[in-house]
């Protein structure tokens, strides 16, 4: 909610999150990149729309009536629940109901990349920003790191809150080690 407070009074520029929760827009950012995706969106893989992860929980349980949450069945070690193969083998996977394609959730998963527009607009973002500001990441994922970098060497200030080493690190930026509400809650925005 606190960065939601700076992007209401002006003092945001943007909002690049790597997380895939929607933590951040149901605290009310809008001026917000989630440069891995959101768990609650579903992708076409062939035609790119993008649907709710409750609509398509909608028609998966439509489809597949005997998939009630009522039934109870073994949970395994891992917290899966383990199903009969009769019961899997009859599961109906819905398909993108604009032209039939396969459906994923709209993630960027390890191995794959970020979107080559999304980058871009991330990077026109960090052009237009006077200072970046890190909380609570590594950096040990390049899809982030390589914003903090380019804008290291367009001489732009850059500020790290986290507990423990980061990738940006050896750019030498302002790094405060601590809990992240510990230093959020102590800065005025006016």
């Amino acid at each position: 909610m606190t960065l939601a407070s700076w992007e209401e009074k002006g003092k945001l520029h943007w909002l690049v999150t790597q997380n895939v929760d929607a933590l951040h827009t149901k605290a009310g950012s809008r001026k917000l990149t989630e440069l891995h995706g959101c768990t609650h969106r579903i992708v076409c893989m062939n035609c790119k729309t993008l649907t709710s992860r409750d609509e398509l929980q909608e028609r998966m349980n439509a489809m597949n009536p005997a998939f009630h949450g009522d039934q109870k069945h073994d949970i395994a070690p891992d917290g899966d629940v383990l199903l009969p193969d009769e019961l899997v083998a009859k599961f109906r996977v819905p398909a993108c109901t604009s032209c039939g394609g396969l459906l994923k959730p709209h993630l960027v998963f390890f191995g794959d990349n970020v979107d080559p527009e999304i980058k871009e607009f991330v990077f026109q973002k960090v052009d237009e920003s006077d200072a970046v500001l890190v909380i609570g990441s590594s950096l040990e994922v390049y899809s982030g790191y390589r914003f903090v970098h380019t804008a290291w060497q367009s001489n732009k200030p850059i500020a790290i809150i986290n507990i423990g080493n980061t990738r940006a690190d050896k750019l030498e930026p302002l790094k405060i080690e601590a809990k992240i509400s510990d230093v959020l809650q102590k800065i005025t925005v006016t």
